[in-house]
């Protein structure tokens, strides 16, 4: 959830996610931990690619369109199933869902869920 935080932050702002995190390095509270920076870094660096997909697979969504944190909380989601090998694909979709449950509107875990699992479908097609 810090690095859905972490990624919000930097595009509500329009700063580099690595800014963001030095920020919340240098407070106190709550810490940062590195599973979190990493996590962050790692959907950043893949960025571009991530966002293509949402865009190509979000029927009947344009990534503008979609709110905010359900964007950030995607994003996470697909770098676990495309990405993170040592996450199983059921795991990060649950995650992803628990997350845009907490976040989000009450439509956005449907929408996160079903986005999600048709990309999981579609992963061993998808060119990484």
């Amino acid at each position: 959830m810090r690095a859905v935080e972490i990624l919000y932050e930097a595009e509500v702002r329009g700063v580099p996610v690595s800014e963001v995190i030095e920020r919340r390095r240098a407070q106190t509270e709550p810490p940062i931990n590195e599973f979190t920076e990493q996590l962050a870094t790692r959907v950043d660096e893949h960025r571009a690619r991530i966002d293509e997909l949402l865009e190509t697979y979000a029927i009947g969504w344009t990534l503008d369109r979609m709110p905010v944190v359900d964007r950030n909380i995607l994003r996470i989601g697909v770098y676990e199933l495309l990405w993170a090998e040592d996450i199983p694909d059921g795991v990060a979709i649950a995650e992803a869902v628990a997350m845009a449950k907490e976040l989000s509107t009450d439509e956005s875990p449907v929408f996160v869920n079903g986005l999600l699992s048709r990309l999981m479908e579609k992963k061993p097609s998808l060119s990484l």
